[in-house]
């Protein structure tokens, strides 16, 4: 199977072309390195975990929760992006607490123990942080909607289809940017801040740093403010493996 690298995380239509070039700028200068790289991003389901399993994985980025439940021992980290996300040192983002305009809601406290959706199990800012930022809070979560994906919970609470969710917060700030139902949701609150999404490999990770520190500084203005992208830092491992795993939401 050949080499494979996949960008799916923030990965939508207005997003795409932007995602395309950074990946090529990182794949020229693989090459120039004398590395082998795919022509393109690859998606789909393999922008995922089944690619993140696949030892032909060259590239990628995945949630923290899946990295310390699954893939510590698979992949090594590159590098984390940092984002500049308000209120969140270098390198680190959080989730934001939304809920309908409508209900009036303004505080965690006001949804907690109502329907919550979710993104998925293995999500760290749809479910690992809002799971342990309540417990620490002293409040109850219901987990009630499974959604798939950040947007579609967003959408859901909208909708009327749950009361609140948790998203990461550049999810967030792309939907306020490219989604007019983000007009009918508002943030109440925030979890603490933790290790930004990270960059990982299955392959040799020093000519990735090489070739992603290249593109980084060779990413035209526009695209990176489309990815947001400010900064490569270098977070360790065990950073991302001290954080707690919980249970799924069905057993909490």
């Amino acid at each position: 199977m050949p080499l494979i690298a996949t960008l799916g995380m923030y990965d939508r239509p207005e997003t795409m072309g932007a995602q395309d070039r950074f990946w090529a700028l990182i794949r020229d200068a693989l090459r120039d390195l004398g590395q082998d790289a795919p022509d393109g991003l690859t998606r789909g389901d393999m922008a995922y975990m089944q690619g993140w399993l696949s030892p032909n994985l060259l590239f990628s980025q995945t949630c923290s929760l899946p990295f310390r439940a699954k893939l510590s021992q698979k992949v090594q980290i590159i590098a984390t992006p940092d984002y500049a996300l308000p209120d969140c040192p270098t390198g680190q983002y959080r989730s934001v607490y939304i809920a309908r305009r409508a209900d009036g809601f303004d505080r965690l406290e006001d949804v907690a123990g109502l329907d919550f959706a979710y993104n998925e199990a293995l999500s760290h800012s749809g479910w690992a942080a809002p799971y342990s930022d309540h417990a620490a809070r002293g409040l109850p979560i219901r987990p009630s909607l499974r959604t798939g994906e950040h947007r579609a919970s967003a959408i859901a609470v909208a909708a009327g289809r749950a009361d609140y969710a948790a998203l990461d917060a550049l999810t967030w700030e792309m939907i306020c940017t490219y989604d007019a139902f983000a007009a009918q949701l508002q943030v109440i609150g925030h979890t603490p801040p933790s290790p930004a999404l990270p960059y990982i490999t299955a392959q040799n990770p020093a000519p990735l740093r090489a070739a992603l520190t290249h593109a980084m500084a060779a990413l035209r203005p526009d695209d990176r403010a489309t990815l947001h992208l400010r900064a490569l830092v270098d977070i360790p491992a065990a950073a991302y493996l001290s954080l707690p795993i919980p249970p799924a939401p069905a057993d909490s």
